[in-house]
């Protein structure tokens, strides 16, 4: 019975392991963690998405119909519609931070 738990116990320790060292890969990309603000309004839930001040994407959920986001590509205050929940940290912002 002892030979049948080893390899699962192995599997259960090196599983652990690699989860408990996630958190570290993710932030070791140099990306600052976002300042997210949020506000209700009379239809929709807006988040703002800011790193050291700078606004670089808003996410607007209406109480009805999907999420979608506007990004600030480079900087220039010129904010795109960009549907989907892939919102990364724009270069101008990271390079600023």
């Amino acid at each position: 019975m002892l030979t049948l738990f080893r390899p699962f116990a192995a599997l259960l320790v090196g599983g652990s392991l690699m989860l408990a060292g996630l958190p570290a890969l993710a932030q070791s990309g140099g990306s600052p963690d976002p300042e997210i603000t949020t506000r209700q309004e009379a239809d929709r839930t807006v988040r703002e998405y800011r790193v050291n001040g700078d606004l670089y994407a808003i996410e607007v959920r209406p109480s009805s119909g999907p999420s979608y986001y506007l990004i600030d590509r480079n900087g220039d205050g010129n904010f795109e519609r960009q549907a989907g929940d892939d919102i990364s940290i724009p270069e101008w912002v990271r390079r600023d931070s």
